[in-house]
């Protein structure tokens, strides 16, 4: 793949790795593929190569590349990306169009999680917790029939996953969900456009409510089975097999 999409460039090393980064994990190199020559970056950005060096540095180190001499550089394997360094976090912000087959692994990790914590959640959380949880939800069904609110309507969705988290009141859960809201974002934004499209934002609200209902009433088994029908619908909406994270063509 190419360079010419890229333009030029304006900013210091971490500015080019967070460019680069990003058009790695929107699919523009796949894994295996070549990655273009340092003195092809320098001179399509018009930066220094040293500057390039230091960008490709950051970029071997959350295993997006892979650097060996005589042989150039490539794009190591989505399983070999450490998607929760902190950097990786900072360049999946924002990102609406993530690689395939990460999108794919970060939605069947979720579906594995989620339900987990839903169930904690409905166990642990407290007035402030179904305060938040309550919040977000107002503020989802608020924002969903205009599509000019799209953008809110994403952020208040990724909140009310992000109190679950919090309102599990366990310490690495908690943790994990702000590790995991670049990620929630990038799949919430992808999968609500083909929502919109077929039967609108009922069903998502329907079943996001239900998992709000089952943690407000205490009642852990039914939190954990709402969340996965929440992610369920995700994935209907990804064409993606949340038991095997593979395509469901």
């Amino acid at each position: 793949m190419s360079l010419e999409d890229l333009g030029p460039h304006l900013g210091d090393a971490d500015a080019l790795a967070r460019r680069l980064a990003r058009a790695l994990l929107g699919g523009r190199w796949q894994p295996g593929d070549a990655f273009p020559k340092e003195l092809d970056i320098a001179a399509h950005c018009a930066v220094s190569r040293n500057l390039v060096r230091n960008a490709l540095a950051s970029l071997t180190a959350a295993g997006l590349l892979e650097r060996t001499a005589g042989r150039g550089t490539r794009v190591r394997e989505v399983g070999d990306w450490h998607l929760l360094d902190p950097q990786m976090s900072d360049w999946l912000v924002g990102l609406t169009h993530p690689q395939p087959q990460l999108v794919r692994e970060l939605l069947a990790f979720r579906y594995s999680a989620e339900p987990v914590v839903a169930e904690l959640a409905a166990r642990a959380a407290g007035p402030d917790d179904l305060a938040r949880l309550e919040a977000a939800f107002r503020g989802m069904e608020d924002t969903a029939d205009a599509s000019a609110l799209a953008g809110r309507h994403v952020e208040y969705d990724v909140a009310f996953h992000e109190a679950i988290y919090e309102a599990s009141h366990n310490l690495i859960w908690r943790q994990m969900g702000h590790l995991l809201r670049p990620s929630i974002l990038a799949l919430v934004q992808h999968s609500q456009r083909p929502a919109r499209g077929d039967d609108g934002l009922g069903d998502s609200l329907a079943r996001h409510g239900a998992v709000l209902e089952a943690i407000k009433d205490g009642d852990g088994p039914r939190a954990a089975r709402a969340a996965r029908e929440v992610l369920g619908r995700t994935a209907r909406d990804l064409g993606v097999d949340t038991e095997t994270g593979a395509r469901a063509d």
